[in-house]
């Protein structure tokens, strides 16, 4: 039992790949330190590229105790790289932010009064979009918000209970990780250019198996800001991220079984998307921009989604599916510590 007296202990990792995005990597950092409830610590975890991890490690050698930058000690991808910030974290929590986002300054506070409940496992909060183009695009639907990694609509508002969070806003009790594993590695993003996901929902899923009683929350007060490059404000990127998410519903299923996998997504598909369509249609009956596109593009949603769902389930039955790799989380600090200054200039 930890001491209630004391402010809930948060490790914050933020998981990052490309040199691209250096000043959101900072902007991201920067948020964290602003917080009102102070981490612990910070660790930025690097994604198999040499020259990032080393700008970083010079950016933050002042500031060592507070910022950490680590390297992914497993196989690149997102649930290694978060992987290996679980197993170096020292707090009792940990809370994950993308490298493109940044958060509110009661975003760790808010996660902390979830935990005020000890059967609660999991908070997540609410993650808002910055558009490239400093505007939703007009044919977009919200109800797809989760396409470029955001709330979208569907979510009950308030702090409520929930299969799973979303892995860019997300914290997690650490001691939940050694009764369950950590993310799975067969699941998500790994470098390729097909944008997989649902890693955070096949842990989710299995967090509340192993641990009896486990409850999972998401609070709307824990906000973050996440930006939406140009690219993905396409249409094209639309039915691409689509199309991989039914790919990886089909992986979330074989892992967690279908009726876990597809709980969530059945009262989605059945009840929030013809909602969707019908208020789209009923805009474009109106003359309001963007209102048929809205329509459409919820319809080929669901049309792709099923589509890479039934390839990913046909692939799994012929046995093509990638091996699972979980396991308890078990600190490695010579392995997954913040390289010396020296070392990192090499």
């Amino acid at each position: 039992m930890s001491d209630r007296t004391a402010p809930p202990r948060f490790s914050v990792v933020i998981c990052a790949y490309t040199e691209e995005r250096w000043g959101d990597i900072l902007a991201a950092v920067d948020s964290v330190r602003k917080q009102s409830l102070p981490p612990l610590e910070t660790l930025l975890v690097v994604d198999h590229n040499e020259r990032l991890l080393q700008r970083l490690a010079e950016e933050y050698a002042d500031d060592r105790e507070e910022v950490r930058v680590l390297a992914n000690a497993g196989p690149r991808g997102l649930s290694s790289g978060r992987n290996t910030g679980i197993a170096a974290a020292r707090g009792e929590f940990v809370a994950f932010l993308d490298d493109d986002a940044v958060a509110e300054r009661d975003w760790l506070h808010h996660f902390a009064a979830g935990y005020e409940d000890p059967e609660v496992v999991a908070v997540g909060g609410r993650t808002l979009p910055v558009w490239a183009s400093g505007r939703r695009p007009v044919w977009f639907p919200e109800e797809f918000d989760w396409v470029v990694g955001c709330t979208y609509r569907g979510l009950p508002p308030g702090r409520v209970r929930v299969r799973n969070v979303l892995g860019g806003n997300a914290s997690f009790r650490r001691a939940a990780f050694d009764a369950a594993g950590g993310f799975a590695t067969g699941i998500g993003r790994d470098g390729d250019r097909r944008p997989l996901g649902c890693e955070e929902t096949e842990l989710c899923i299995r967090l509340a198996g192993a641990v009896p009683g486990a409850v999972l929350l998401i609070d709307d007060r824990a906000v973050i800001h996440h930006k939406v490059p140009a690219a993905r404000e396409r249409f094209a990127y639309f039915r691409t991220r689509v199309y991989a998410e039914g790919l990886s519903k089909a992986l979330v299923a074989q892992s967690v079984g279908a009726g876990k996998g597809l709980e969530s997504e059945r009262r989605y598909t059945s009840r929030v998307l013809p909602a969707g369509v019908l208020r789209g249609m009923r805009d474009a009956l109106l003359g309001r921009a963007g209102g048929a596109g809205r329509a459409g593009a919820i319809v080929t949603g669901v049309a792709l989604a099923a589509g890479g769902y039934a390839l990913g389930t046909l692939r799994a039955r012929r046995g093509g599916s990638p091996t699972f790799a979980w396991g308890p989380i078990t600190p490695e600090p010579r392995r997954t510590g913040a390289p010396e200054p020296k070392e990192a200039a090499a």
